[in-house]
């Protein structure tokens, strides 16, 4: 199976949706944001996707998010023509709004989200609420439990709040 995008209409062209994560000091990726970009480069290799779409702005350490992701893809076998950055963006509403114009762009029709077990219920309620219709491919997560309760636990009022709070989307 090739990877690069068909040039017909009549084969779908898929994007893994990568959403960003933090960079650490001495442009280190975080350890979720590693795991995520791995996982989109995984994607791309198996030839489920033909894109990955790298998300994510500058947050407290350079480089961006999205260019973070682009430099793992890269070195896990990805080609760089294979790989969009959207790098304005610096939360998961921002992730998936910001890169709507980047998809609709390359043709693609459809997405699948790369993110977190955790993330991954606000981010295909974010995703909805702005029109996309999406899949997840979760990367497994070997975290210490207590840690990943932690980030489970502070995703129910994030959850909560686009889920019920009307002005979460303009």
């Amino acid at each position: 199976m090739t990877n690069s995008p068909p040039s017909g209409k009549d084969i779908p062209t898929t994007a893994a949706l990568v959403l960003g994560a933090a960079v650490l000091p001495g442009a280190r990726p975080s350890i979720a944001l590693e795991r995520r970009a791995r996982h989109g480069a995984a994607l791309w290799l198996e030839g489920r996707v033909q894109v990955v779409i790298g998300c994510g702005g500058v947050g407290r350490h350079p480089p961006s998010e999205a260019e973070m992701i682009a430099q793992i893809c890269g070195a896990e076998g990805v080609p760089k023509d294979a790989i969009l950055n959207e790098s304005r963006s610096t939360n998961t509403l921002q992730n998936i709004a910001f890169a709507l114009p980047l998809i609709a762009q390359a043709g693609i029709d459809e997405v699948v989200l790369v993110t977190d077990g955790y993330h991954a219920p606000r981010a295909r309620l974010i995703a909805r609420r702005l029109g996309l219709s999406t899949r997840s491919a979760s990367p497994t997560v070997n975290d210490a439990r207590w840690r990943h309760l932690r980030w489970r636990l502070r995703e129910v009022p994030a959850w909560l709040y686009y889920r019920f709070w009307p002005g979460a989307f303009g």
